[in-house]
């Protein structure tokens, strides 16, 4: 893995916030009521005053900067113990185990001297986006802090934490995971306040199995939730519901659209009106930032949890929220429309974008990858996703793909007007220069190591 992480800013900690974890450090003296400086692990942005944390992967390792940090001036630095010989002379040292661990230990330290709460989200899909509209949500309190890019995991979730300070008024932290125990890890870490999930769908069911394991790992979130915390979650999901009843007795919040499944058991409604382009909430009128009912649906619990932290609905009339690339983005590209949606997929985030491909004008296409880590329903899941694009008309659907996918995909989609199989993003580009016209839409969703975004220079220019 690569050094991700970055010098941030100085955290509320203390030198003996340190001695109190490690005892006094090795090396050189430091002041234990001294400031502890900002905390970097990244080699490239090495600076004065830092508390250098060297992070250990499968092809870097960031005990060979540690002389550089003595010369930049660093205050001190974590090291592991197994590269106690690598310590330069004259740079204060703790010693530990494991700096990645030790490195979110300095995070929960530093967030336990946080004011603001801590909104952690996860979910099978849809977090990146709720975390954006939670983000904006919370504007109102002041100066919020969110997790960027893909930071959501053992390193991005402690940085995110460490960019807040004393004027930071909320912190939103993105959860991931590939396997059960890593959320609990995080949420040791963040010790949220408040926990969202967006979902239980069927991302990663080739590592857990089932989506009664996915559930029991999502709900890892509230492992260290405060007692007086709040999860929210989406109704009407039993088998999130009994999965959350296994691990949290405190306080739950359940949103729906009016018209959703167990919409009746939701403590919060809103009603959508997508040719208006709103979300009606307790009277109140939200305009819908980002296209689409499951993104209406994530608005939702975006407001459940401002409500919560007292922004009245009222200042969340129009939000602005910019997502990362990939993902919720609509291009214009001369005449032709493409929801450019790369970035990943999952089959319930597939579903959810060809039912926005569908209510779009126009002839509408498809360019639809591989899933991964799907495991043994990896063909079924192709297939139901291709069974969609069939039920919602589409014009046309390019499958990039290979395999039994491909061939579950191609066989369920068959009675499409216009359908091709291709192995690769570039291959792609050639039946769609045939089929495409000015006014027309087009849908690119795959997973992310399909690199379907290789497409989208290629897609032909119409006037």
């Amino acid at each position: 893995m690569p050094p991700v992480a970055s010098t941030v800013p100085a955290p509320l900690l203390q030198v003996a916030d340190l001695i109190s974890l490690w005892g006094p450090p090795q090396g050189g003296a430091l002041d234990p009521a001294a400031p502890l400086g900002p905390v970097g692990t990244d080699s490239r942005q090495l600076a004065a005053g830092q508390l250098f944390i060297p992070l250990v992967g499968e092809r870097f390792d960031g005990h060979g900067f540690l002389q550089q940090a003595l010369q930049c001036g660093a205050q001190a630095a974590l090291v592991q113990r197994d590269r106690a010989d690598q310590r330069p002379a004259g740079l204060p040292c703790w010693l530990v185990d494991d700096t990645l661990i030790a490195y979110q230990q300095v995070a929960l330290l530093h967030r336990r001297h946080l004011q603001a709460p801590v909104v952690a989200v996860t979910g099978s899909a849809g977090k990146t986006t709720t975390r954006e509209l939670i983000r904006a949500a919370l504007a109102p309190l002041g100066p919020v802090v969110a997790s960027s890019g893909n930071e959501n995991n053992d390193i991005g979730v402690p940085l995110t934490l460490l960019k807040a300070d004393a004027a930071t008024r909320a912190v939103v932290v993105e959860m991931g995971m590939r396997g059960l125990g890593e959320i609990d890890r995080l949420s040791r870490t963040a010790e949220p306040s408040v926990a969202v999930i967006t979902n239980i769908g069927t991302a990663h069911i080739g590592r857990l199995g089932s989506r009664d394991a996915i559930a029991t790992a999502k709900c890892e979130i509230t492992s260290q939730l405060a007692p007086d915390g709040l999860v929210v979650i989406p109704a009407g999901d039993p088998l999130l519901d009994a999965a959350l009843a296994r691990v949290w007795g405190g306080r739950t919040l359940r949103v729906a659209l009016g018209d959703d499944p167990g919409a009746d058991a939701a403590d919060l409604r809103g009603d959508w009106c997508p040719d208006r382009e709103l979300l009606v909430v307790d009277g109140e009128a939200l305009r819908t930032p980002l296209e689409g009912r499951h993104n209406a649906r994530n608005l939702l619990l975006a407001v459940a949890v401002a409500r919560h932290l007292g922004v009245p609905i009222s200042q969340l009339r129009q939000l602005q929220v910019a997502v990362p690339g990939g993902r919720n983005r609509r291009l214009q590209q001369g005449g032709l429309t493409v929801l450019d949606e790369t970035y990943n997929a999952s089959p319930e985030a597939v579903l959810a974008a060809l039912d926005l491909l569908a209510s779009q004008p126009g002839r509408r296409f498809a360019v639809l990858g591989t899933m991964l880590e799907l495991g043994d329903r990896s063909v079924e899941l192709h297939r139901t996703v291709a069974e969609r694009a069939l039920e919602r008309g589409l014009d046309g659907l390019v499958v990039v793909s290979g395999g039994a996918e491909a061939e579950a995909m191609a066989a369920a989609a068959a009675g499409l007007p216009r359908l091709a199989v291709v192995d690769s993003p570039e291959r792609a580009a050639e039946p769609l220069a045939n089929w495409l016209q000015s006014g027309d839409v087009v849908l690119l969703k795959a997973s992310r190591g399909v690199a379907l975004e290789r497409l989208l220079p290629l897609l032909p220019s119409l006037p």
